[in-house]
């Protein structure tokens, strides 16, 4: 059974990889509040992955950070703070996770690391100035780091579309705004988190040993067609 390290799967997208992962993996998750779901593969460590160590670790053999923002404002409303807060919880933190547990990686079975971006690095969408900064330094870590750790560790993206999150409370606020949220994607659909715990499944597992460098998008379409 393979150990997987979750960073930040208390809730949203982070939840829906434990639910996704934990009858078939050993799962270790990081993060200050504890997940609601008790199982004999669950190990949690109460923790903010900024601040405090971070435990020793015998075995990894795959690591899913999950900590995001979207820090929507106009950029006259952003101020530098803004940036650095978004950079550290999006890249520093991963940074800092991936350096401490490298070596013990190495030593797992099909090592992989998944991180995740947005589709608002590649489609210009307005008040997105500090997220789609800090998701484009997580595209760049993945290609760097991904030809770093070749052939050994796969390093993959996944870069969703707004995902029904508490994180998306104010976007989603009702059906109205939701219903609008439908029609701008060509699939007529935004993302569900278990839509995206399916996609990460199949990037930490052997049927994704070809992919590397990667950022896989989960666009609804609204990236890829103009329709």
């Amino acid at each position: 059974m393979r150990t997987i390290l979750i960073i930040g799967g208390s809730k949203g997208i982070g939840k829906a990889v434990i639910n996704e992962l934990i009858d078939t993996h050993k799962v270790i998750n990081f993060s200050r509040t504890a997940p609601t779901l008790s199982h004999t593969n669950l190990e949690h460590y109460p923790l903010d992955i900024l601040k405090d160590s971070l435990p020793e670790l015998d075995t990894v053999d795959g690591i899913v950070y999950c900590p995001g923002s979207i820090n929507l404002k106009p950029i006259s409303r952003l101020t530098e703070q803004d940036f650095k807060n978004d950079f550290d919880i999006n890249v520093l933190g991963a940074v800092r996770v991936i350096q401490k547990y490298l070596k013990v990686l190495k030593a797992g079975k099909d090592p992989s690391i998944i991180m995740f971006s947005t589709v608002a690095v590649k489609l210009g969408m307005p008040f997105h100035a500090s997220t789609a900064v800090s998701k484009a330094a997580i595209e760049g870590l993945v290609k760097t780091l991904g030809a770093e750790f070749a052939p050994l560790i796969r390093v993959n993206a996944i870069a969703p579309t707004i995902t029904e999150t508490s994180l998306a409370d104010k976007i989603l606020r009702n059906d109205m705004m939701k219903e609008k949220m439908m029609e701008r994607h060509p699939l007529k659909t935004y993302l569900q988190p278990k839509d995206v715990a399916d996609m990460v499944n199949f990037l930490i597992s052997e049927k994704s040993k070809t992919i590397s460098g990667q950022v896989i998008k989960l666009d609804c379409g609204i990236v890829s067609f103009k329709i």
